[in-house]
């Protein structure tokens, strides 16, 4: 009677032991197979990000160091557009490298894990590409083992006869891989004679290597042999196992409740001992497994914050080394796309008629349709942030946008603030009223949409993207402020007009445009009559306002493509693109007129307002006519002008050119040399 009983429970306990074991070696090797692809995927990320940082950069040597000094990559190669290598750093890893984006191989030696980045220029002609490996060797297979907790070994090829590269098994294991390798197929789970179980981890689309792991059974080594050992004894110890039940019952309990309590205390390597296919049993492996899962989290987020710290790491080195606001925003949107897991973003700033208006967009499919996207301020969810200068975020039931706002199901916007403008610290979930104001005016909003697996933007994406938000609006600052300061170096703080280090180079500019195509060149060098005397007489306030009326009349006088320059003092150059003598004489007969006829009145030292007389000599001088470079038309102007001096003032002369080539300065009034340029006349008609 006793001995029936006990012969169906071995059986049961040893089949249930098998079923659980083999349930258990499965969910293992599924949470090691995640966290396999996990792992190439935040490295190929990390990959991609290095090669984006070296693509985005000038000087793509020093940033290509610093990403592999940085650990990001362990190899940088830069190539023209035939392919030829431009820069790689040095001890590259070995060959053959495998592309991260490549579709599932047929198989082959893996040396190295590469991200490629395309080179192109503003046209979107190929430039080239920047490739960031990382080598695939036994270091490399023991890191994914220690992530996935189970023995990883990478195949020399998918097809037999099977090889193995590098693997974390042990000899033994090594050859049961090999023999059960080329039956692996999808994710089926085989196992092993010696007790093991296996399965194959790609390659498929996104994880290009073959990659086989197994786990130990943890089935207790000869069970079969106890369970019939224990049947044999049950008839003799039927008594000590009544008398011992519930110790044994009690002691996975205590196993229990000691390894929840170690796990709740932050000790997630806390593993149940699993004692047979009971609740307890049951209850046990769920713990375990709970524990696992709870680990491969962590391990996600970490490695997640890791790539975090590598995108600001990257963006910081962007900032630095570049004044390219495109490629800076660029990088600012593909960063906090992939911090917050969102489909698509925009960045938009505000345009000159206070509208907001697309600068990077990215995610999208058919939008924008055409030309760059416009948002009205205070229209629809974007438009309501510029304005209010309160972060939103929040679903959309029914989209309700503006029909310029990309149609979708969640969103999360931040403003751009720029010096001194408060960003409220309380989000708006849900559109923001319209109708309120910001105490300052943004420059722009950084808007993600559609967090990919459906759920909406929580407080966590709402932090990280107003540290990518400060990024963008210190980027958009810093890029006016230069282009601010570039503008002031190159014209004359008193009358607005172009100084002399910018005449050296438009004037160089354009000799050499007429030079390509065929064109001429006529340059006019201005000099006001008896300038020095307005400074004495009435003071160098009155002197200052004349040169600034001058100035005024100048670009009244000329036209949107010509170039007018405050050499220095009283003294002007006007650059005249295609334009013979003629029309030269015609712009320096017309701007004589025009200083001649409207004396200019100033305030004396006395206070009192007065009219002054004020005339212009001119000296014009035209390329290739007078002179064969810039520097030389510019002279011959000169002497001209000095021609227009000794005649009187107040009229203009025409250098004419020596037999040797030298320009002189005795030139010509009441007729003008020379032809127009080519099949384009001058521009300067009769008619002006």
């Amino acid at each position: 009677m006793a001995l029936g009983p006990v012969l169906l429970g071995a059986g049961f306990v040893a089949a249930t032991v098998t079923a659980v074991d083999r349930s258990r070696a499965t969910e293992r090797l599924a949470v090691a197979a995640t966290a396999v692809r996990t792992s190439v995927d935040a490295l190929c990320q990390q990959l991609r990000a290095a090669a984006d940082a070296v693509a985005l950069t000038t000087d793509q040597a020093d940033v290509a160091v610093q990403v592999v000094n940085r650990g990001l990559a362990a190899a940088i190669q830069v190539t023209d557009a035939t392919g030829r290598v431009r820069h790689a750093t040095p001890d590259p890893p070995p060959a053959p490298w495998r592309d991260c984006t490549a579709a599932a191989p047929a198989g082959g030696t893996v040396g190295a894990l590469v991200a490629r980045v395309e080179l192109r220029d503003s046209a979107g002609t190929p430039l080239g590409a920047v490739t960031a490996a990382q080598p695939v060797d036994p270091a490399f297979v023991a890191r994914l083992a220690g992530v996935t907790g189970a023995a990883v070994t990478l195949l020399d090829g998918t097809a037999p006869p099977v090889q193995v590269a590098h693997t974390t098994e042990s000899p033994g294991g090594r050859e049961a891989v090999l023999t059960a390798a080329a039956s692996l197929h999808d994710d089926r789970v085989t196992s092993t004679p010696d007790g093991r179980y296996l399965r194959r981890a790609g390659p498929t689309v996104g994880q290009p290597l073959p990659l086989v792991l197994s786990v130990p059974s943890d089935q207790p080594p000869g069970l079969s042999a106890v369970l019939v050992g224990v049947v044999l004894l049950a008839a003799l110890v039927g008594v000590a196992t009544a008398w011992r039940l519930a110790r044994v019952t009690t002691r996975p309990l205590v196993e229990l409740a000691d390894a929840v309590d170690r796990v709740v205390a932050g000790d997630l390597t806390a593993r149940v001992p699993v004692r047979g296919g009971d609740e307890i049993g049951r209850l046990a492996g769920a713990v375990n497994r709970m524990a696992r899962e709870t680990g491969g989290y962590l391990a996600a987020l970490a490695s997640s914050r890791d790539q975090l710290r590598g995108h600001l790491a990257v963006l910081g080195d962007t900032l630095a080394s570049t004044h390219d606001l495109h490629r800076i925003l660029r990088v600012i949107l593909h960063s906090a796309l992939v911090a917050t897991g969102a489909r698509a973003g925009a960045i938009l700033l505000t345009g000159p008629d206070g509208g907001l208006v697309a600068q990077c967009v990215e995610g999208f499919d058919g939008w924008p349709e055409a030309g760059p996207p416009r948002v009205p301020l205070a229209c629809g969810a974007v438009g309501a942030v510029a304005a209010t200068g309160q972060p939103c975020r929040g679903r959309l039931v029914a989209y309700a946008g503006p029909p310029d706002e990309p149609r979708c199901r969640t969103y999360l916007a931040v403003p751009l603030a720029g010096p001194g403008t408060p960003i409220g610290d309380r989000p708006a979930v849900g559109p923001p009223a319209a109708t309120s104001t910001a105490a300052a005016p943004t420059l722009g909003v950084l808007a993600l949409y559609d967090r990919l697996g459906g759920t909406e933007f929580d407080d966590d994406d709402l932090a990280r993207l107003r540290t990518f938000a400060g990024h963008a609006a210190v980027a958009v600052h810093n890029v006016r402020v230069h282009e601010e300061t570039q503008r002031l170096s190159l014209t004359d703080p008193l009358t607005g007009l172009w100084n002399y280090r910018y005449l050296r180079e438009s004037l160089r500019r354009e000799v050499e445009r007429a030079n390509r195509f065929g064109r001429m060149v006529s340059v006019l060098a201005l000099d006001l009559d008896r300038f020095k005397e307005v400074n004495d007489t009435y003071g160098h306030a009155a002197g200052d306002a004349v040169l600034v009326e001058f100035a005024r009349r100048v670009r009244g006088e000329i036209r949107e493509v010509d170039l007018a320059f405050r050499q220095g003092g009283e003294e002007f150059v006007v650059l005249l693109p295609e334009t013979d003598a003629r029309g030269a004489a015609i712009v320096a007969e017309r701007l004589g007129a025009s200083v001649r006829a409207n004396p200019v009145p100033v305030t004396g030292h006395a206070r009192v307002r007065r009219s002054v007389p004020v005339t212009v000599s001119i000296g014009i001088a035209v390329y290739p006519d007078h002179a064969e470079s810039g520097p030389r038309v510019l002279a011959a102007a000169d002497e001209a002008l000095y021609a227009a001096k000794a005649a009187g003032r107040d009229t203009w002369r025409v250098a004419s050119a020596q037999p040797d080539g030298e320009p002189a300065g005795t030139g010509r009034t009441g007729q003008v040399g020379g032809a127009s340029s080519g099949p384009h006349p001058s521009r300067y008609g009769h008619g002006r």
